[in-house]
């Protein structure tokens, strides 16, 4: 390895989540290969667990799916900065060499090194009851028709893959607060806008209303910065907090 180019990596460790006496940083030597990005990285650490210092050690735990930006699965805290490992390629956040900082992000349940477990976006989901609802499984007929304006309204706000990093990055998003995040309140506006989903819009309206809800949100704009796929999260909690306004003031003419 002496002979040839090689990426440090200096990483936070943890056993679970009820060893916090374990959390420590270990630093790994790996050799450089092209086109090299986080996760390929951590791959080879896997192959063969030897710190810099030439410790052996236990292979590091993290999480990934489809290594192409789509499933959010790989999100993680890279040089301070809550990304994706996988879009992370080592030549463009280490192009000098530097050590490379990986550490799990902070506002989900640690489970393992650089894995946490990101059950509560899902559950905020289920909360805001973000999906199209059928009635029944019989034969409906031809949904209502989806204009093509509504569709590039819909496009952006459907490329959420509930990565996490938008609630990584919300202040608002801590032990004492409840809010439920900008994720769960772009999806509100998604399927509040699809013709179909408009049958259930003022469920979900209700639900922002509700404790953590879009009331919440503090205006940091963070959530927008770090977002993957460049949804419009501010557009979409200020367009939610006005309908949240409007069902409060006159929801009761609708029944």
């Amino acid at each position: 390895m002496a002979d040839k180019k090689t990426v440090r990596l200096k990483i936070q460790r943890q056993d679970s989540v009820d060893k916090p006496e374990s959390r420590r940083w270990e630093e790994f030597n790996v050799i450089w290969l092209p086109q090299m990005n986080v996760i390929s990285a951590l791959m080879e650490i896997q192959k063969n667990p030897v710190t810099a210092d030439g410790k052996k050690t236990t292979p590091v735990v993290w999480e990934s799916v489809c290594l192409e930006e789509v499933c959010g699965a790989c999100t993680m805290v890279i040089n301070g900065r809550v990304r994706q490992a996988c879009t992370a390629l080592i030549d463009q956040i280490a192009p000098n060499g530097e050590t490379i900082t990986l550490a799990p992000m902070t506002k989900f349940p640690l489970v393992r090194d650089l894995q946490v477990d990101r059950a509560r976006m899902f559950n905020d989901l289920k909360r805001v009851k973000a999906w199209i609802s059928l009635d029944g499984s019989h034969e409906l007929g031809a949904a209502p028709r989806q204009s093509q304006e509504n569709q590039e309204d819909t496009y952006p706000l459907s490329r959420c893959m509930t990565c996490g990093c938008c609630l990584e990055a919300c202040p608002q998003i801590n032990d004492s607060s409840s809010f439920i995040g900008p994720s769960a309140i772009s999806q509100v506006r998604l399927f509040n806008l699809h013709p179909s989903g408009k049958m259930h819009a003022a469920e979900r309206l209700e639900t922002l209303m509700a404790d953590g809800g879009v009331g919440d949100c503090g205006k940091a704009q963070n959530c927008v910065e770090v977002c993957p796929k460049e949804i419009p999260l501010v557009d979409s909690i200020a367009q939610m907090s006005r309908q949240a306004t409007k069902h409060m003031l006159f929801g009761w003419l609708l029944g």
